[in-house]
């Protein structure tokens, strides 16, 4: 695949004008001279976002050259997968309605869902959303990975922000970006309205979550992607209001 080629042009349009607030490429993009000098220039730091290559799949234990399934609801072991059951990790099989595995559809969902933005976003020359989307989708992924390898969360900035700086900035949309919190309105901008719907379905995905960790006692045994879930949300809301007050034109004007 052809490495990505970052103009100084593409850089103005992502700038926040805040020395403080970095900005975020894919790992082998190219930075053209031009651009190398403007983040000299403004003192910009960079971050090379990891690439997201195909999930590993874990290995399944073998018996006499056989695959080894083992169902987790009853420790029955199988050398076949039933058509009705799906792999939760390994040779681990669960029903295909396990609320787990109706989280990772969720998921799956809301990458769709950000893909489509992506592609409307590219088509009307929104660079810096199309950027900000981008992040939502590395994240997402992450959070992905996260529960399919029953692996802890990776700390890190999402829209260059961590999760304290999310919650003050969706928290105070008149200090962070001059407008009162909206109310969605059938006028807005089809691509608004699209970023409210993601929002509903990021907001419905975390409910899924919620769901599909909760143990017995009412605890959750994955508060960390519980929590991803709710930094998503509030990521997404960021952005509509982002695009509704203005934030990504000025970015491109510059």
């Amino acid at each position: 695949m052809k490495a990505e080629l970052i103009t100084d042009s593409d850089l103005r349009a992502r700038w926040s004008y805040r020395a403080d607030d970095p900005i975020t490429i894919s790992a082998d993009a190219v930075l053209t001279p031009c651009a190398q000098e403007f983040v000299r220039d403004h003192h910009i730091e960079i971050i090379r976002r990891p690439k997201y290559g195909a999930m590993s799949r874990s290995k399944i234990p073998m018996q006499n050259g056989k695959p080894v399934f083992v169902n987790l609801e009853t420790g029955r072991e199988c050398a076949e997968k039933p058509e009705e059951m799906t792999h939760l990790r390994g040779n681990l099989l669960v029903s295909k309605t396990h609320p787990r595995i109706a989280f990772r559809g969720q998921l799956d969902s809301l990458l769709a869902e950000i893909l489509l933005l992506q592609s409307r976003a590219h088509q009307d020359g929104e660079t810096a959303l199309l950027a900000d989307l981008e992040d939502l989708a590395g994240f997402t992924r992450c959070i992905l990975g996260a529960e399919v390898k029953d692996e802890p969360l990776a700390e890190g900035q999402v829209l260059g922000m961590d999760a304290a700086q999310i919650r003050h900035a969706s928290h105070n949309i008149k200090g962070t970006l001059g407008i009162e919190h909206p109310i969605p309105d059938y006028r807005m901008p089809l691509i608004c309205l699209e970023l409210n719907r993601l929002r509903t379905r990021v907001r419905e995905a975390e409910l899924y979550a919620a769901h599909a960790f909760e143990a017995e006692d009412g605890s959750c045994t994955r508060v960390d992607l519980v929590q991803a879930m709710n930094r998503l949300s509030s990521c997404v809301y960021l952005l509509f209001c982002r695009k509704l007050a203005g934030y990504y034109d000025r970015r491109h004007a510059t």
